[in-house]
């Protein structure tokens, strides 16, 4: 539901085990790629690869392409000799005014020989003996060039399990790199939300448990008391209203006050009937425990059908009505 909170100097990676694939007869049965192709001149990560490490979404921002069809992935032929690596990625790092910033970044290296070494390893045999696990290894953007400027996409050599082997990841991860460019994509998390505590995106759960006719009957009563609530209220976009997942961006929050958590909770004790209303909403509130552990995620419609939904960290969540009264009482803190 909520749009991770990374730390903020993880590193974004790039391209999927697809793009490591071969052409050729090789061991096990396997295929053995043919030489990669290699491209004229090198220019940069944004005009080869402005896609690479895309793994975050940024609201409200275009999605740029490569400026032509990227060569194809192979063994390094004997007429290309590497002399650098460049990686192209994505990395999420602290704003100027806070927040956090997604930030593209384009690194290179120049002591290469272990890399070039684990490239040109076979792949290793499958021999059917070994126990595969499901992780999903998703190595960086890599491209090597010549000493003419030339570049090409390496072939990751693969283990019996299909993925990059040991020695190819090892290499990767002590490569001497320096950055030679970045550039700020567009804002994962804005200061205001960080100071709120709130994510800068969160999907409505009334409309989900709704569309998917999960919810149950109204929720039992509700104290009055209880641990202290976070609120963070969302806006949805006019594209996502009426979808089966809408998800909205961060519009104000923080922790809510005493003496109108007491009037909140009250209010999720009602009995109402749920009204028969297909009207979406275009905001929402979130109500979780101001240290985001313990007890259920509570979710508000502000507008629209004006349902509420409470949902228990152990499942079976439960519909509610709310009214304007609950709607006035989760305003700007």
């Amino acid at each position: 539901m909520r749009s991770g909170r990374t730390a903020l100097t993880v590193a974004l990676l790039g391209v999927a085990l697809s793009g490591c694939g071969g052409t050729g007869s090789g061991p096990g049965g396997t295929k053995d790629p043919d030489p990669a192709q290699i491209v004229d001149a090198w220019t940069s990560c944004a005009e080869a690869a402005p896609q690479a490490g895309a793994i975050l979404s940024v609201p409200n921002t275009g999605t740029p392409t490569p400026s032509g069809v990227e060569p194809k992935i192979g063994r390094i032929g004997p007429d290309f000799t590497p002399v650098a690596a460049v990686v192209c990625g994505r990395t999420i790092t602290p704003g100027p005014n806070g927040g956090r910033d997604q930030v593209a970044t384009e690194r290179r290296a120049e002591q290469i020989a272990p890399l070039l070494s684990a490239l040109r390893l076979p792949d290793q045999e499958s021999d059917g003996g070994v126990a595969c696990t499901l992780d999903l290894v998703v190595p960086p953007w890599l491209a090597l060039l010549d000493d003419r400027g030339r570049w090409l996409r390496p072939y990751l050599p693969t283990d019996s399990c299909r993925k990059p082997r040991a020695e190819v990841l090892t290499a990767l991860a002590e490569l001497p790199m320096t950055t030679v460019d970045s550039r700020t994509i567009g804002q994962i998390e804005a200061p205001a939300a960080e100071a709120a505590g709130c994510a800068q995106r969160w999907t409505d759960m009334v409309a989900v448990e709704t569309t998917n006719g999960r919810a149950g009957p109204p929720a039992p009563p509700t104290s009055a008391a209880g641990e202290p609530l976070r609120l963070c209220v969302y806006q949805v976009p006019a594209t996502q209203r009426g979808s089966g997942k809408p998800a909205g961006d961060f519009v104000y929050g923080g922790p809510l006050p005493a003496e109108r958590q007491a009037g909140v909770l009250r209010a999720f004790a009602n009995r109402r009937a749920v009204a028969d209303c297909a009207t979406p909403a275009s905001r929402f509130a979130v109500l979780r425990p101001l240290d985001g552990t313990g007890g259920p995620d509570r979710y508000v419609e502000l507008d629209g059908c004006r349902r509420f939904l409470v949902a228990p960290p152990s499942g079976g969540a439960q519909l509610g009505q709310g009214d304007d009264a609950l709607t006035a009482l989760l305003g700007p803190v």
